[in-house]
């Protein structure tokens, strides 16, 4: 049976298109409640959102009044729940399927709420009646430009690596950048057929400040009047191998070197195709080609520079078919923006610059339903990220851009700000290695993440002994995320900036999507409940220490906690093998001091002055480290008179501790320890979510509700621990107060680029420089 896509081309037997079946493309279907289209002169992006019912893993404290604690008790109970999310579905298609999908579309809608489609671009008109027949719904049109604005401010808002600067001979050539919250004002030049050029000043106030009829169109039907080619594509190929200087008359060409009084470079174009007056010979198609393209993305260039100055902008987003991730017009654009403004403004470019039409449109259907109020964020698993499409790096990879691309959104429980300590939130970046430009990192790791699949996929089965299908839904898992990491290595910045992080939450995604909320729950448990045991004992044996003795114990404890992590294949060979491999063990495993990086001494001093009036703490792992490496440590804090804000993960990520997990945890250790439950009664320690389901941490994207907290309080410390969230991120983020980042290193290779081995320690306490001169 032939694919669908392959149904729907027919006879192009040539093209060897990666072919998915329509319900891989069109997911959830079903459930889709609104859609919006907007259509284009070639591609189509369809837009629809959706309820997702998936499981997640709720645990639940037992009633222990009524019955006396038993050896054999768990801790609490683990019910696996249905919720429903919603999700945001965008696909984009060649205008010739457009039949084909409206067909699919139909058969597919049942729950459908709405009696509307919002349609935006030029071709919502033409296919008007086409759309009305085939789906029943009425077309509802909407402004071109204002559907484009309000899709830019969506991604600019929620997705962190939406904007790239183009580098073509740079190691990577995508350098993406992170979104600042506040994204207006900004300039957004449209190369379309012709060129609009917008101030955008806020949600829904912009202007269209000027523009110019020569742009998009003017390339192709020019160009198509030069070479007889009539395929855009095919032009910017041509271009992509041509010379201009065969055509265009240079600076030196008329003086004979360069022009120095006027500061002119003798390789600067003084004229436009000037060469072709004059010349007797015939030009290739490949050089006029190349020279039309610098004309127009000079001239467009020049006109964006000077609007940019009058109006005072920094920050110029280009898009527009012209663009649309072609490197060739990427590459002129951004030569000629540096050119003219002396390197001063930077040409921006948007990873899913196709789809704002659409995502505006759906947005203007969906008011009722305030998008804007919610925080949406990228899931991985269902998107097919960005292509390179460089004509020269791979026939294959073009065609498949041609075909079908997806994005998917996912609403998100909470609304996520800046941590309100972060030095320069403009400047904050979280990955400590971007992996799109370190190779020998970016090898490394991709192979790191594919060894560690066989163990993933084992896990995830026994966390479902009960259920036949476990294993088929894992072997599906296992093929998505090898698909995502085989795409990673051709496509390093298909999702943004490739990190450690970003390789972790893909797995993350990759498990929801086959059912398999939280793998490590019973390990979890059985952790937990181990560690509580010992918990008294390892107070009892802290109170017997002197003060200095009794510092350095809570670290080294602290740092010994660290090491039990699921997370790290060193670690998590040994758990397997060892399952009582104790606290104390963990403490011989860690490296003497002076440790890889070792601060300790001044942390000390520092304690010997005034405590702290906040802390906020963001932990790790359950088991040993939240019980007796944090808790402990947590208690010595409150004693001096500092207050604690417990920060956890909102959702579950590995062997991380979640909030909901914390919350039994502490009302026990509340139960055993009068310190503990003093400090919850008089409010002095506090749990909070971090709004993150990630075994790293993203200081841009916290729960508003822990954001509140840490103003209100007044914090003045920040902890971080473990590997995630010390290391491969924050390693390098300056706060505006005081902060202690530690860490045990359970890889073998980042301990060997580190400069340490494994099992080394990081001790990190940073004072900013602010502060500095006031003690």
């Amino acid at each position: 049976m032939a694919t669908y896509v392959e149904a729907v081309r027919g006879s192009h037997s040539m093209d060897k298109s990666i072919t998915l079946p329509p319900d891989e493309i069109f997911r959830n279907l079903e459930n889709a409640k609104r859609f919006a289209i907007d259509i284009g002169g070639s591609l189509t992006k369809l837009a629809y959102y959706s309820t997702v019912q998936h499981k997640v893993a709720k645990v639940r404290s037992f009633d222990h009044a009524a019955k006396q604690e038993s050896d054999g008790e768990p801790l609490y109970e683990i019910s696996v729940q249905e919720e429903i999310t919603a999700r945001l579905h965008f696909i984009k298609f060649e205008n010739t399927y457009i039949e084909t999908c409206l067909d699919f579309i139909k058969d597919h809608l049942v729950n459908t709420e709405t009696k509307v489609i919002k349609a935006t671009g030029g071709g919502a008109y033409k296919f008007k009646d086409l759309i009305e027949k085939k789906l029943k719904l009425k077309v509802d049109k909407e402004d071109e430009m204002s559907c484009l604005i309000k899709g830019c401010n969506f991604v600019l808002k929620n997705i962190p690596h939406e904007v790239f600067v183009y580098a073509k001979h740079g190691d990577s050539e995508f350098r993406f950048q992170n979104t600042h919250p506040d994204i207006f004002p900004y300039l957004l030049v449209n190369i379309g057929s012709g060129v609009s050029i917008v101030k955008v000043e806020a949600e829904d106030r912009f202007e269209r400040i000027g523009g110019s009829s020569i742009g998009g169109g003017t390339f192709w039907g020019l160009g198509a009047l030069l070479t007889k080619t009539k395929r855009f594509d095919e032009l910017l190929q041509l271009a992509s191998r041509g010379q201009h200087t065969s055509v265009d008359m240079l600076v030196k060409d008329i003086y004979g070197g360069a022009y120095g009084c006027l500061g002119l470079t003798g390789d600067l174009i003084a004229s436009s195709f000037g060469k072709s007056a004059t010349a007797e010979k015939e030009f290739s198609k490949e050089d006029m080609a190349k020279s039309l393209l610098h004309m127009i993305s000079n001239d467009i260039g020049q006109l964006a520079c000077l609007y940019a100055r009058l109006h005072n902008l920094s920050r110029v987003y280009f898009g527009g078919f012209f663009i649309r991730g072609h490197p060739v017009t990427m590459h002129t654009i951004t030569y000629s923006i540096n050119y003219f403004t002396k390197g001063e403004v930077q040409a921006l470019f948007l990873r899913h610059e196709g789809y704002l039409g659409a995502i505006g449109a759906f947005l203007k259907g969906a008011e009722e339903d305030n998008p804007n109020q919610y925080c949406w964020g990228e899931n991985y698993a269902g998107s097919s990220g960005l292509l390179s499409v460089s004509p020269e790096l791979n026939p294959m990879q073009r065609e498949r851009s041609g075909t079908f691309d997806m994005l998917e959104m996912d609403r998100l429980e909470r609304q996520l700000v800046n941590l309100p300590l972060l030095q320069d939130s403009s400047s904050y970046i979280p990955d400590t290695v971007d992996l799109t430009e370190d190779t020998l990192a970016r090898e490394y790791w991709l192979c790191c993440f594919e060894e560690a699949l066989d163990g993933v996929v084992k896990r995830a089965i026994a966390s479902q002994k009960d259920q036949p299908e476990a294993a088929e839904r894992a072997e599906k898992f296992r093929q998505k995320y090898r698909d995502k990491l085989q795409t990673l290595r051709h496509q390093p910045f298909a999702y943004g900036s490739l990190t450690v992080r970003s390789l972790l939450d893909t797995r993350e995604h990759c498990l929801n999507e086959f059912n398999f909320p939280d793998p490590y729950s019973k390990i979890k448990q059985k952790e937990n409940d181990l560690a509580l045991k010992s918990y008294q004992r390892v107070l009892k044996t802290l109170e017997e220490l002197s003060w200095e003795q009794r510092q350095i114990a809570l670290v080294r404890g602290l740092l010994a906690g660290n090491v039990f992590d699921w997370g790290a294949k060193a670690v998590s060979d040994v758990l397997e093998s060892d399952p009582e491999f104790g606290f104390e063990k963990a403490k011989q495993q860690l490296q003497e001091r002076p440790w890889l990086v070792d601060t300790y001494n001044q942390w000390i001093e520092r304690l010997k002055g005034p405590p702290h009036k906040c802390a906020l703490f963001f932990v790790d792992n359950s088991g040993m480290d939240i019980i007796l490496g944090v808790f402990p440590f947590v208690r010595e804090l409150l004693s001096r008179g500092t207050e604690v804000v417990l920060a956890s993960n909102s959702g579950p990520a590995l062997n991380d501790v979640t909030n909901g997990e914390l919350q039994i945890l502490t009302e026990r250790i509340a139960a055993m320890d009068p310190a503990i439950q003093a400090s919850l009664s008089e409010d002095r320690l506090t749990l909070v979510q971090s709004g993150s389901s990630s075994p790293c941490l993203d200081l841009s994207r916290l729960d508003k509700v822990l954001a509140t907290v840490v103003r209100e309080r007044g914090t003045d410390l920040v902890v971080i621990e473990g590997m995630g969230r010390a290391i491969h991120t924050n390693y390098y983020a300056a706060l505006s107060c005081e902060s202690l980042k530690l860490a045990v290193i359970k890889n073998s290779w980042l301990a060997d680029r580190l400069g340490g081995k494994i099992f080394s320690v990081v001790f990190k306490y940073e004072v900013p420089s602010i502060i500095q001169g006031h003690h």
